[in-house]
């Protein structure tokens, strides 16, 4: 049996060591200090599961004290903050979170895309959370049908048995 590793001498608990490695910065949005997100909570990544159903203002500011802290969301209200703005701070938060270092101009570029609203892309592709963290969109009223789909394109080719 190995003797007990001891931890480095700069480091003497996990969370010396993880505030160390997450650098605890912070960035004032809309005249409210939040720590820049260097993580997804898992509370945060259970919660989305949990609401992704709901659009009850008072679970997107549930998910935003998870990602930037308590009462965020009612300060950024206060303080005039809009639809744009709102979307944008979320892709840059779960760019950052993500551990993707997004700009803010970055991340209004890619809501005006169509790529933010929350969504943020990444080396993965777009960020679950951030999708289902976003306030929802209302569906198109039109509620016609889909365009139907070519036979050509959905078929797969018939294969010959070998006798």
């Amino acid at each position: 049996m190995s003797p007990a590793r001891k931890p480095a001498a700069d480091h003497e608990t996990w969370d010396a060591f993880w505030s160390e490695v997450s650098d605890g910065r912070t960035e004032t949005i809309r005249g409210v200090q939040v720590r820049v997100p260097s993580d997804v909570p898992l509370a945060m990544e259970r919660r989305l599961e949990e609401l992704s159903d709901s659009q009850d203002e008072k679970d997107v500011a549930e998910l935003i004290a998870l990602l930037f802290g308590a009462d965020v969301m009612d300060q950024w209200i206060e303080a005039g903050m809009g639809a744009l703005e709102f979307q944008t701070v979320l892709t840059w938060g779960m760019a950052q979170a993500g551990g993707t270092d997004l700009t803010f101009a970055e991340a209004l570029d890619l809501v005006r895309k169509g790529a933010g609203e929350g969504k943020t892309v990444g080396p993965k592709g777009p960020n679950r959370a951030a999708r289902r963290a976003a306030p929802a969109k209302r569906s198109a009223a039109g509620g016609g049908r889909s365009s139907a789909t070519s036979r050509g394109s959905t078929t797969s080719a018939r294969r010959t048995s070998r006798a």
